[in-house]
């Protein structure tokens, strides 16, 4: 079924409002998912996939800054999902990067890891350049990388193999985040390094996949929209049960 980028992003907000989300959370959340997916990177489908792990994660969990000085920080995500983690992580470096010119945001232990795109775009668009890059556990090992230009809310994105994998690889569930004021920090990749490049998705190619979007409806898995349409139900039924609990009198004429 075909649904719009309005119809996608008011649903997904509802239902994270259902699982738990704050309700400025849930905004965020909804706005990566639906960013996300009209620029062609099956964000559906990474959220049907977590959303059983969405539903157990612990509320009470936030991510948790470990360590940081005036260029560096670096946070625990506590295995949470980007969508209900990445916003103290992203916002504490834009502003170290404002104000000493260059950051780096290290975040430990997350996953939905791609997701992050769609709040990187509201940040480029505040005049930030941007750059992140994470490896992902599979075979064969990759690393992808997605720059934004200051003033630019699409990126550009790199999926490179990884060819000689280190002896001592550590668990691939981090990001590092690198945000600049001045200077376009997408690299470009010569000879010498362990890396092949697989994939490349260009700026005009995503605004193109953006704009189709917008036009034609986004493509949704029906079983996934019934699913988000009854988490939504949630918040109905919680206002209702408040509701009942508060109607009739006071204890007084004048309540």
């Amino acid at each position: 079924m075909k649904v719009s980028f309005n119809e996608l992003q008011g649903l997904c907000r509802k239902a994270f409002t259902g699982i738990g989300f704050e309700e400025g959370d849930a905004a965020d959340a909804a706005d990566m998912v639906a960013w996300m997916q009209c620029h062609g990177f099956n964000a559906i489908d990474q959220l049907s996939r977590g959303l059983d792990f969405l539903l157990e994660e612990d509320l009470d969990a936030l991510p948790e800054v470990i360590y940081q000085d005036g260029d560096l920080a670096v946070l625990d995500g506590h295995g949470q999902s980007v969508l209900r983690s990445i916003s103290l992580a992203t916002e504490l470096g834009f502003a170290k990067a404002r104000a000493r010119g260059l950051s780096v945001v290290k975040i430990r232990r997350c996953h939905n890891r791609q997701l992050i795109m769609g709040y990187l775009s509201r940040l480029a668009g505040r005049g930030i350049n941007i750059t992140a890059f994470w490896r992902n556990a599979q075979e064969p090992l990759t690393e992808q990388v997605v720059g934004f230009r200051a003033g630019h809310s699409t990126p550009e994105v790199r999926i490179y193999a990884v060819r000689d994998v280190p002896e001592e690889n550590e668990p691939n569930d981090g990001i590092t985040l690198v945000m600049a004021n001045h200077v376009e920090l997408l690299p470009s990749l010569g000879a010498g390094h362990d890396l092949d490049l697989l994939a490349r998705h260009s700026e005009s190619d995503l605004m193109a996949c953006r704009q189709r979007s917008l036009q034609e409806g986004i493509e949704v898995d029906e079983a996934l929209w019934v699913r988000l349409k009854t988490l939504a139900h949630r918040i109905l039924v919680e206002s209702s049960d408040a509701s009942r609990s508060g109607a009739g009198a006071g204890v007084n004429d004048n309540d």
